[in-house]
């Protein structure tokens, strides 16, 4: 009987530290596969976030950096620049990304840097204590709003694939999530899409997975999947935001 399941070749034999019910690890392995499949991984470079994630180059066999707290970007920036031939990707939290990193990531991809970034939003504060996020839910509860997200005072979340799509140079923006298997499926396939056009040299490309963090939330794993799927998804709707092909005028799209 043929084998029905191996390890990706771009995965370490490394245990990771994520918390029962976290889908880093799912991710993490989605785009090992897609490394694996398109035979890059000799000349591939991952960059570790502060976050989570900040143990990445441990989960993989590609060359990894890690960066500053939501550098991510102006590291990628430079490594693509230096040596186009590399296939960079940054894989970032929504508070490295979102917040201390939000003008890197919207200046990387304004200028249509030719990177691609994998961002991780589970919409609260992971490593430091579950506090609340640039993407944290109106109302949602967190060790820093302990009555809820006050949107009145604070804002609303921030919507960062709408944010960078608006831009008129980034041509591939999508969100997906990776919560149940029916997501998942499309979640690889909009990583390899992504991975895809930096092997074209087209455009800066972004994929947003919207995630769970059952122990910041407070629940069971089983209720975090419940919770994202009915409350994180109406205001974090799945789908292509931008591809190069709908993008008219745009530098990338050339």
């Amino acid at each position: 009987m043929g084998k029905t399941f191996h390890k990706p070749e771009a995965l370490s034999d490394q245990p990771t530290h994520y918390c029962p019910g976290c889908t880093h690890g799912v991710i993490h392995r989605l785009v090992a596969e897609v490394i694996d499949e398109l035979g890059i991984r000799d000349r591939t470079v991952g960059i570790a976030p502060v976050g989570c994630a900040v143990m990445a180059y441990n989960y993989f066999t590609c060359d990894f950096q890690e960066a500053a707290h939501g550098r991510a970007p102006a590291m990628a920036t430079g490594m693509k620049r230096v040596r186009p031939d590399l296939m960079v990707f940054t894989y970032q939290g929504d508070g490295d990304l979102a917040s201390i990193g939000m003008g890197e990531i919207v200046h990387a991809a304004n200028r249509g840097e030719k990177f691609t970034t994998i961002f991780v939003n589970n919409a609260v504060y992971g490593m430091t204590g579950g506090q609340m996020a640039p993407t944290t839910m109106p109302n949602q509860r967190t060790t820093t709003s302990p009555f809820g997200r006050n949107v009145a005072e604070v804002g609303m979340p921030i919507k960062v694939a709408e944010l960078l799509a608006a831009l008129q140079t980034p041509a591939y923006i999508t969100r997906q999530t990776v919560i149940k298997p029916k997501y998942i499926l499309k979640a690889k396939k909009a990583i390899r899409k992504a991975f895809e056009y930096q092997q074209e040299g087209k455009c800066f490309s972004l994929v947003e997975v919207v995630s769970t963090c059952p122990t910041n939330w407070g629940m069971t794993p089983l209720e975090a999947v419940n919770w994202a799927e009915t409350t994180m998804l109406p205001y974090y709707p799945l789908g292509d935001l931008k591809t190069p092909e709908s993008v008219n005028g745009g530098t990338d799209a050339k």
